[in-house]
């Protein structure tokens, strides 16, 4: 079973990297799409607005502010391994 990744829309190189990797990416709209995910990388802007917390899902967030798309997807792994 793939691992799904919500990405806020504001981060396509994030989602791009996740995709090569070979995570099912879906982008993140309200918190009905982060409820469907395993993970989630959100700027951290939004994270109110959204309503996207920890509380929101049973996975992680991740916060992508300061990070490459590299460390995100080396993050995403560490998580799932």
């Amino acid at each position: 079973m793939s691992k799904i990744i919500g990405v806020e829309q504001s981060l396509s190189h994030v989602e791009d990297a996740l995709k090569a990797k070979g995570y099912e990416v879906i982008q993140l709209r309200n918190e009905g799409d982060a409820r469907k995910c395993d993970c989630c990388v959100i700027t951290g802007q939004d994270k109110d607005v959204m309503g996207i917390s920890d509380t929101a899902l049973a996975g992680s967030v991740i916060e992508a502010s300061g990070l490459s798309a590299d460390e995100i997807t080396q993050r995403v792994d560490r998580y799932f391994h």
